[in-house]
């Protein structure tokens, strides 16, 4: 047996259709045997000196914490053997966009994980063409992480 492979999770969490997708996808991932989440990075767990934006938005205005948070999400991203995209079709986050072409850029497998209900819609072409796959949620727990592969998206882009 492979040795469970570490992620970068990115994903939303600014609404609630991204935090019941955020949520989902981690349920997902602690249930899979091949993830090792608890070595794995998570940037809403990994903010810099802990400090809580969404407690203390005064931080979005702050230098040091903006600078030293996404410096540790590039790390992150680096540090980890894959890295897994929450994706709204419909939503489409600048931020997540720029996590998945660092990825690709660093040689990781990139994964992008569609709600069950937005699989098949439509997707950004830029979002698209980095990731080696897109599963929805529902595939998520079950998905062979130590044998990866290159699969199409069952939907467009734009």
């Amino acid at each position: 047996m492979n040795k469970a492979k570490t992620v970068y999770f990115g994903a939303g969490w600014f609404n609630e259709k991204q935090n019941k997708a955020y949520q989902d996808a981690m349920k997902a991932l602690d249930a899979n045997p091949t993830i090792d989440l608890e070595n794995s990075y998570i940037p809403l767990d990994n903010q810099y000196k802990g400090i809580d934006v969404g407690k203390h938005p005064e931080y979005l205005h702050d230098r040091e914490w903006a600078t030293a948070t996404y410096r540790g999400d590039l790390t992150g991203i680096k540090a980890s053997d894959i890295m897994i995209g929450v994706y709204l079709p419909e939503e489409e986050d600048v931020g997540l966009g720029m996590e998945l072409g660092y990825a690709m850029s660093q040689g990781k497998y990139i994964v992008l994980v569609i709600p069950d209900e937005d699989y098949g819609k439509p997707i950004n072409l830029m979002s698209w063409g980095v990731c080696d796959n897109a599963i929805k949620i529902s595939e998520l727990k079950d998905f062979d992480f130590d044998k990866a592969r290159f699969n199409f998206y069952d939907g467009a882009v734009y």
